[in-house]
């Protein structure tokens, strides 16, 4: 008797999300156990150097920085990967993160240093929940759900704006900013 049997599919293992998370782990452990002294890879505003809009993505200035920002990572990052891929996160980090560095060189005072994966991971926010617009049912739950999130933490950052509590909310509405743009570029020529 010969049986067809169907193949057992194997979970997706998530790669790109793992590996940020696995590069700011290394880069923090470098940075504060260690103490490599890493600070030319922070976003000096009055001095930037090229590689600083990408290096100050994955450079935390303490514990609770890290574990927030790869605690989002995570979420969206794994809903970006799921439903785009590898290459989709992978961009989606870096054109965020990028597009949040520049914002912080261009609008904020050029005394101080921008570090921290913020500004992409907020990005990661608007571009988690464009790439579920769709009618169908459980597509317009996970909008409702993760855009009432978003949106909120957008509204707070955007009232926080002027506090002086070493956050910068410039980077995180950056990021965030140019998530929405990428994916109305991205529909607008017929990705999606």
């Amino acid at each position: 008797m010969i049986m067809h049997v169907e193949p057992i599919e194997t979970a997706y293992k998530y790669n790109a999300v793992f590996f940020l998370i696995l590069i700011n782990l290394t880069v923090f452990f470098l940075d504060h156990f260690l103490h490599f002294d890493l600070t030319f890879l922070y976003l000096n505003h009055g001095n930037p150097q090229w590689y600083q809009l990408v290096t100050a993505l994955f450079c935390h200035s303490g514990w609770e920085h890290l574990s927030g920002n790869l605690f989002f990572l995570y979420i969206f990052g794994k809903l970006i990967e799921e439903e785009e891929g590898e290459l989709a996160l992978y961009s989606s980090y870096l054109i965020c993160g990028l597009g949040a560095s520049i914002a912080s060189v261009i609008f904020l005072e050029t005394d101080l240093h921008s570090l921290g994966a913020s500004g992409a991971v907020f990005g990661l926010f608007t571009v988690a929940v464009l790439i579920k617009l769709s009618w169908e049912w459980r597509n317009l739950l996970e909008i409702l759900i993760l855009g009432q999130f978003v949106l909120l933490k957008m509204l707070n950052e955007a009232q926080l704006l002027e506090q002086a509590d070493n956050v910068n909310r410039i980077a995180h509405l950056g990021g965030a900013i140019v998530g929405v743009v990428m994916m109305l570029l991205l529909f607008w020529f017929g990705r999606r």
